[in-house]
């Protein structure tokens, strides 16, 4: 039994164990084994042999192989309309036209919307001149699929080939139900033009315009009547045009063609009525090739005015549109207005003016009022120069918010000066300081009285003016000078007394200095010296001593220069407690300029020891948040005069002298003849 149970079972072969289970080197990818299989060719077939039919036997034999293959295939897969289509081809390649029509009704039975089915079918009964089987084909194909404008173009193709102009028209009118595309009327049209039939084409053209309404569709129509010479026709195509898109749907391209058709009529006045009309409505962003085309015109057949008219033109309707966008923007109020300024009428500048102001700051805060009341100015003085009307005063104040401006009211004045009325001028004037005292009302004011001569008005205003702002330097100064020309010496000197006795001054180092030269130009040079003493009380300035020093030197008097000596000694006593050790060198150096001038040798060398020593030192620096933030070299002066300094001046001798010692032993070390590698100095023992 085991025997038989061994030899009965089926032996089952030993799979070998790979051993080695790690990657190989060169790894063999699919698309290399693809490269190879077709280098090699190993997927390739022999062609089959030609096969050469002798008798009608072994033809229907091969028929019949052939149509059991196509009927096998379209059995495989009914959709596949390529099968039908090889098919049907086949066997109109042995004309069995029949067997061919069969195979292409069966395969629009399968899928009647396939476009090139119909096609196939049609041009196959086409090409055998089956006449009435091409038209049944068309009209079915129309009939399905109507929106396939390949089947119209064919099917009246076919019919003006077979000179079959009516039937071919019929098609085209039942094509023209449907609304199809631009091109299928154009179509149409140039079938009717082909055979001169331009009233026919007019009609078509009068339909295709209402159904496709676009404003190239209504300038074709135009350029139609304009070629076969209606000009009449061409022009009423155009006004129709423009009465039809309205003011709502208004396009430059439909004026711009307007414009050239009746510029090849020579009707150059209609062609700038056409111009003018259209920038008048449309949009400027929406009107460049019209401004192109406008300025172009005139250059072929305007004149210089013409030329002009079209650039102001654009301007004025680029300004247009930026205070359309933005009624506020001033700034384009005013370039607007300087156009029309320049070309238009007054009633028009006048018209932009009154628009201009009409946009009042929204909000009652004097920064947005100041470009506004520019506008208001610019109008008055239009219509003073211009237009020569004399304008009441509440034309200048038109709202509460001008009477904050000085420059209104002191134009208000002058305008009331050049037209002869001096009082209402300062009335005006009078007002204004009454109701907004500031600097420039005040000093417009003052010098309108100063221009007349009345100084007594002068002093009254000036007057006013110190109590509204006494802590103004320059106006005390004016007012000083003022009586100095006057000839009052005394109400001058007293005006800068008053002066200088101010609490708060804005530039009192100005008014002390104007105080001093009006002293100095009266030659009292005691005064002056009690006004440097008086000053130097108040304040211990480098530059007030270094004028008090040259004040003197200037004064001719034999002590001059012993004054001027004394001057800089006590300048040097006060300025020793003086922290900034800059201006205490400033005071030396001023010093020792004129010691070098006028003093004798003593003197020059007594303020040369008490020059300072310059010293380059260091100081830790420190963050704002405590931290360390390294250190800064920065130089010091150190004086000779300063006992705390002697210690220092000292040491600094000393190393001086070190630094010396140490060139003069280098100068001579290079000077020796010893060999090279070997030093040897003055106070080595072998050196002599």
């Amino acid at each position: 039994d085991m025997a038989s149970t061994t030899a009965g079972k089926q032996r089952i072969p030993k799979v070998a164990k790979v051993k080695n289970k790690a990657p190989a080197e060169v790894q063999i990818t699919a698309e290399q084994l693809l490269r190879e299989a077709k280098e090699r060719e190993l997927e390739l077939l022999p062609p089959p042999p030609k096969q050469k039919i002798t008798d009608e036997e072994e033809l229907n034999d091969y028929k019949l192989r052939k149509r059991k293959g196509f009927e096998d295939n379209i059995r495989k897969n009914r959709t596949v309309i390529s099968n039908w289509i090889k098919y049907a081809q086949w066997e109109e390649s042995l004309k069995e036209i029949q067997r061919a029509r069969s195979i292409y009704e069966r395969a629009l039975d399968v899928d009647h919307r396939n476009v090139t089915l119909w096609l196939k079918y049609a041009e196959m009964e086409m090409k055998n001149r089956q006449v009435n089987h091409s038209r049944n084909i068309w009209d079915r194909a129309i009939t399905i699929l109507p929106r396939v404008n390949q089947f119209w173009y064919k099917y009246s193709y076919m019919e003006e080939m077979l000179g079959n102009i009516a039937g071919c028209r019929q098609v085209f009118e039942r094509w023209m139900e449907w609304e199809p595309e631009e091109q299928a009327w154009h179509s149409y049209i140039n079938f009717e033009l082909r055979y001169k039939e331009v009233d026919k084409a007019r009609t078509i053209y009068e339909r295709y315009i209402l159904i496709l309404a676009h404003r190239v569709n209504w300038i074709k129509y135009a350029r139609f009547e304009d070629k076969h010479g209606y000009i009449a026709h061409g022009r009423k195509v155009f006004e129709r045009a423009v009465e039809f898109f309205g003011e709502e749907h208004i396009d430059e391209n439909l004026f711009v063609a307007f414009a050239k058709f009746e510029e090849k009529q020579k009707e150059f006045e209609r062609v700038r009525v056409i111009y003018k009309y259209a920038l008048d409505r449309i949009p400027k962003q929406q009107a460049q090739e019209l401004f192109k085309n406008y300025t172009v015109f005139e250059k072929k057949f305007g004149d210089r005015r013409g030329i002009e008219d079209v650039i102001v033109s654009k301007r004025r309707f680029q300004y247009e549109e930026e205070v359309k966008a933005n009624p506020h923007n001033y700034d384009a109020w005013f370039d607007y207005l300087r156009l029309v300024e320049s070309d238009a009428d007054a009633d028009t500048v006048r018209e932009v003016y009154e628009r201009a102001i009409a946009n009042v700051p929204p909000i009652q805060e004097k920064r947005h009022w100041r470009r506004y009341i520019y506008l208001w100015i610019n109008y008055a003085l239009y219509e003073e120069l211009e237009v020569k009307v004399r304008l009441p005063f509440s034309f200048y104040y038109p709202h509460e918010g001008f009477f904050t401006f000085a420059k209104i009211w002191l134009l208000y004045g002058q305008f009331e000066i050049r037209q002869k009325n001096l009082p209402n001028a300062r009335r005006a004037l009078g007002t204004a300081i009454g109701k907004c005292p500031k600097n420039k009302l005040f000093k417009g004011y003052i010098e309108l009285e100063l221009q007349l001569r009345e100084f007594d008005r002068c002093r009254k205003l000036y007057e006013k003016y110190l109590e509204f702002s006494p802590e103004n330097c320059t106006t005390w100064i004016k007012f000083a000078e003022l009586e100095t020309i006057l000839g009052d010496t005394d109400r001058a000197r007293a005006i800068f007394e008053l002066a200088i006795g101010q609490p708060r001054l804005d530039m009192p180092e100005v008014l002390w200095k104007s105080y001093i030269d009006f002293e100095i130009e009266q030659e009292e040079y005691e005064n002056t010296r009690g006004l440097y003493k008086r000053l130097l009380q108040r304040t211990q300035h480098v530059k007030v001593w270094i004028s008090y020093a040259q004040f003197e030197l200037s004064v001719d008097s034999g002590e001059r220069i012993q004054r001027c000596r004394q001057v800089y000694e006590e300048a040097n006593r006060s300025l020793r407690s003086c922290e900034e050790k800059e201006e205490r060198l400033m005071l030396l150096e001023s010093w020792k300029d004129y010691e070098q001038e006028f003093g004798t040798f003593a003197n020059k060398d007594r303020v040369r020891k008490l020059l300072p020593e310059k010293v380059k030192k260091r100081r830790k620096l420190t963050a704002e948040d405590g931290s360390d933030a390294g250190w800064e070299e920065y130089y010091d002066y150190i004086f000779p005069e300063d006992a705390a300094n002697q210690p220092n001046l000292k040491l600094l001798a000393m190393a001086k002298m070190w630094k010396k010692q140490q060139q003069q032993e280098e100068e001579i070390y290079k000077e020796s003849s010893f060999p090279r590698g070997k030093k040897c100095y003055p106070s080595c023992p072998h050196f002599y």
